[in-house]
C-alpha cells in the first residue's frame, strides 16, 4: 500500500511539475490533487525537493538509458564516445523543446545541488571511463595521459551539450556543436 501510495504521490507530482512547473507547485498542490493531507504526503518524502529529485532522477534514468545502450553497443569506442556527445545533445533538445518543465527542473537540480545531478555526473563519468579503457584496450586511445584526467575532460567537454543553461543558449548548433567537441576529443585521444 505504501508503495502505492509512493506512487500516486510521484505521478501527481510529475503531472504538476510538467504542467506547472516546479517552483510553482507545492506540496499543498500536490495532497489536494490526490485528496491526500499534507502531512500525510511528508510521511513518504521529507520535502518539496525531495519529490523533485525523484522526478528529475526519473528523467535522468531515461537520458541514462539512452547512453548505456551507446556504451554496449559492438561498435567501436571512438564512435561511441562520438555518440555519447550526440546523444546528450538529442536527448537534451528533445527535453528542452518538449518537456520545458522537466528541463527547468533539471536545472533547479543543478542550481541547488540536488544528489541527482551529482549522481548523475558520476555514472556518465563512469560510462565515458568505460568506453576509453576500452578505446586503450583496442589501441584506439593513447595511454600517457592518466585515465582519470582522459576522462575527467571528456565529461568537461560535454558541459556545453549537457548543461541545461548552455543547452538552452546554443540549442540552434547543439548536434553540430556536439559533433565538433566530439572530433576535437578523439583527436585528442588519438593513439
Amino acid at each position: 500500500m505504501d508503495h502505492e501510495r509512493r506512487e500516486q504521490i510521484l505521478n501527481a507530482a510529475n503531472e504538476h511539475f510538467r504542467h506547472y512547473g516546479y517552483k510553482k507547485t507545492t506540496v499543498a498542490d500536490l495532497a489536494k490533487a490526490i485528496g491526500l493531507s499534507t502531512a500525510y504526503i511528508y510521511k513518504f518524502f521529507d520535502s518539496k525537493r525531495a519529490i523533485g529529485e525523484e522526478i528529475c532522477r526519473q528523467c535522468h534514468e531515461r537520458v541514462m538509458t539512452d547512453i548505456k545502450d551507446v556504451v554496449r553497443s559492438s561498435k567501436p569506442a571512438s564512435e561511441r564516445l562520438r555518440l555519447i556527445f550526440l546523444t546528450l545533445a538529442r536527448d537534451g533538445i528533445d527535453l528542452l523543446f518538449n518537456d520545458r518543465k522537466m528541463h527547468d527542473i533539471v536545472l533547479a537540480a543543478l542550481e541547488e545541488g540536488w544528489s541527482t545531478a551529482t549522481d548523475f555526473d558520476s555514472e556518465l563519468l563512469l560510462h565515458v571511463r568505460s568506453v576509453i579503457a576500452d578505446g586503450r584496450e583496442t589501441g584506439e586511445f593513447e595511454r600517457k595521459t592518466p585515465l582519470e584526467e582522459a576522462c575527467r575532460g571528456v565529461v568537461l567537454a560535454l558541459q556545453p551539450i549537457r548543461h541545461p543553461v548552455l543547452l538552452e543558449f546554443n540549442h540552434n548548433t547543439l548536434v553540430e556543436d556536439a559533433s565538433l567537441l566530439a572530433g576535437l576529443v578523439l583527436r585528442s585521444l588519438s593513439a
